[in-house]
């Protein structure tokens, strides 16, 4: 997506609307937080009614491949031109991709989802140790390093129960850093490889395309996961999950635990859908700002979702989990402003 003299292109692939790049950004932000907050609703929703979680993962992903297919046969978006070498490179990225994605939905499975985004606020504490491991070396600011202490010491906070002491969900916690962990390598490695194919106009990949094709790659990866993991023992599943909720039905018609195979179905694909639509708008965002303005409203995004899903499941969150989340999303916000500080200052030398 260009911008030119402060004018920007609405991401239809026709560039046939100009509008001021200002009402541009606010439009992605807007679709980007709804967007995120629906998605993490009927995420949970979904992982609630069916326990095959990595099979939920890759069906979402399988939503936005047929997107593609969509889009792209309707002619609303050139495609990619991408040789066997291109995509060979841009596979491990795709594999990363997946972990996250994999580790994010297991993790609210496993837990609620203001403790999942409380763990998620953790991310860059991961981004800045693969920056100093994985060469070329990247060195923060001072100031970025003391805010990784503050938000490590807000999540630690959050998992101190009153009157119970230290309470972590470890299996939540787990798949929550592993996707921490796996989204910093996908943006240490990629990098250089994205911003090589999107400098490369022939082959059309500006950012909606690049994170379409990160989709279709991720839900190969994902593919080989479900193989291996639940491939044998979904169609049990789903006949369990399907009468115990029949069961439940009988009981309690209106209660949680009651619902169809068609619910199930609906909350799956709505899911899909509005993930596909924020990581769109996201990745259309941050191509527009960078990452690190990205990365601040990326934080206050994660308060919109603890505080709406909160309401809509009835999540209760005692004071040090508030506080602690407070703490930890404030860190995380200050650390990609310490972040950008340093940054001018190194253009400035």
């Amino acid at each position: 997506v260009d911008v030119v003299e402060g004018v920007a292109d609405i991401p239809d692939g026709n560039n046939a609307m100009a509008v001021p790049e200002s009402v541009t950004l606010t439009i992605y932000v807007a679709i980007w937080y709804v967007c995120n907050t629906f998605y993490n609703i009927y995420n949970k929703k979904a992982l609630n009614q069916i326990h095959a979680h990595w099979s939920v993962a890759f069906a979402q992903l399988v939503v936005g491949v047929l997107w593609c297919v969509i889009i792209y046969g309707l002619g609303i978006r050139k495609v990619p031109k991408l040789a066997g070498k291109d995509w060979m490179s841009l596979a491990p990225i795709g594999l990363f991709a997946a972990a996250s994605h994999g580790g994010s939905v297991l993790a609210l499975g496993a837990g609620s989802v203001s403790f999942a985004q409380i763990v998620k606020a953790c991310e860059p504490v991961f981004a800045a140790l693969v920056a100093l491991a994985i060469p070329p070396i990247e060195v923060k600011p001072a100031l970025a390093y003391m805010m990784l202490l503050v938000i490590v010491g807000g999540v630690g906070l959050a998992c101190v129960k009153e009157g119970k002491g230290v309470e972590i969900n470890m299996y939540a916690f787990g798949w929550a850093s592993f996707a921490n962990l796996a989204a910093a390598l996908k943006g240490k490695l990629g990098k250089d490889v994205t911003h090589s194919l999107k400098a490369d106009k022939s082959k059309n990949m500006d950012a909606a395309n690049v994170y379409a094709v990160m989709n279709v790659l991720s839900a190969a990866w994902t593919l080989i996961v479900v193989v291996f993991t639940e491939a044998t023992t979904f169609q049990g599943t789903w006949d369990h999950t399907v009468k115990d909720a029949a069961a439940a039905c009988k009981k309690d018609p209106k209660g949680a635990k009651c619902y169809t195979p068609n619910d199930i179905i609906f909350n799956v694909v709505a899911s899909g859908v509005f993930f596909y639509l924020y990581n769109e708008f996201a990745f259309a965002f941050t191509a527009k700002v960078g990452p690190v303005t990205s990365s601040v409203l990326n934080t206050l995004k994660r308060v919109i979702i603890i505080v709406v899903t909160a309401i809509v499941f009835g999540e209760v969150m005692d004071k040090n989990a508030m506080i602690g989340s407070g703490v930890a999303i404030a860190g995380t916000m200050f650390y990609s402003l310490a972040e950008m500080q340093g940054n001018k200052k190194a253009k400035a030398h």
